[in-house]
């Protein structure tokens, strides 16, 4: 779209779910909306960042029906990850033991794609992200990424994966440590989106981050990755 909101119609579309769910949602205050001469407008960057938060409540079934709604052409044909993640963009293991020396560790991680054309501005907003509210999970994950996409520091989208050696604090519930950080590259927010959502079903997998936990190298990480991700069915 040329403008920066969607009509109501538009978000029931956006969010791949019943109107009468996404009606319920919005009268009640939770989706983020404003009346324009008695319209529903909703701002797409502030749609985006109430998805990140909403997407971590969500099942399989939920986060497969995101997926899915921010799909178009090609794109409904191969996962993001397996599209976008490379066996040189995931490192075990990841020389970092605080939250910015993992964040600039990761971008490095990103850079040898070739793709990364302003690794400066990319970790300025993921610093800012992670300050506004950390992206790290309960279960010792964390999927940093910047807080609106980036077209013009990245040539393509790029995921990058690295485990440290022993968990770090992230800012994870409970103060729980992270030590398994999945960064989120995009070029727009749509591909963002279906990112978050494949990454969250490839977690859900029974059994996958404690194999993940155990890869002793990127290449096994990688493969781990892979193989898992082939497994869910889209």
């Amino acid at each position: 779209m040329s403008r920066d909101f969607y009509t109501l119609d538009e978000l029931v579309q956006q969010l791949g779910r019943d109107r009468r769910q996404v009606e319920k949602l919005v009268n009640r205050g939770i989706i983020p909306g404003r009346r324009v001469s008695g319209e529903w407008r909703f701002n797409e960057i502030e749609i985006t960042h109430w998805l990140e938060q909403d997407l971590r409540g969500l099942d399989d079934q939920g986060l497969a029906q995101l997926e899915q709604s921010q799909q178009i052409g090609e794109q409904k044909k191969q996962s993001p990850i397996a599209g976008l993640m490379h066996p040189e963009t995931c490192e075990v293991p990841l020389d970092a033991g605080t939250r910015p020396a993992v964040l600039q560790a990761l971008i490095e991680v990103a850079g040898r794609t070739w793709q990364v054309w302003d690794p400066a501005s990319i970790l300025k907003t993921v610093k800012e992200r992670e300050d506004v509210m950390s992206t790290g999970f309960e279960n010792g994950i964390a999927i940093p990424h910047p807080r609106n996409p980036l077209p013009d520091a990245i040539g393509q989208s790029i995921i990058a994966f690295g485990k440290t050696l022993s968990g770090i604090p992230f800012g994870a519930p409970g103060r729980q440590l992270t030590d398994l950080f999945f960064l989120v590259l995009a070029r727009d927010a749509s591909t963002h989106l279906q990112i978050l959502a494949r990454l969250g079903r490839l977690l859900q997998r029974e059994g996958f981050v404690d194999h993940l936990r155990q890869t002793a190298s990127g290449l096994e990480a990688y493969d781990l990755i892979i193989q898992t991700d082939e497994q869910i069915v889209t």
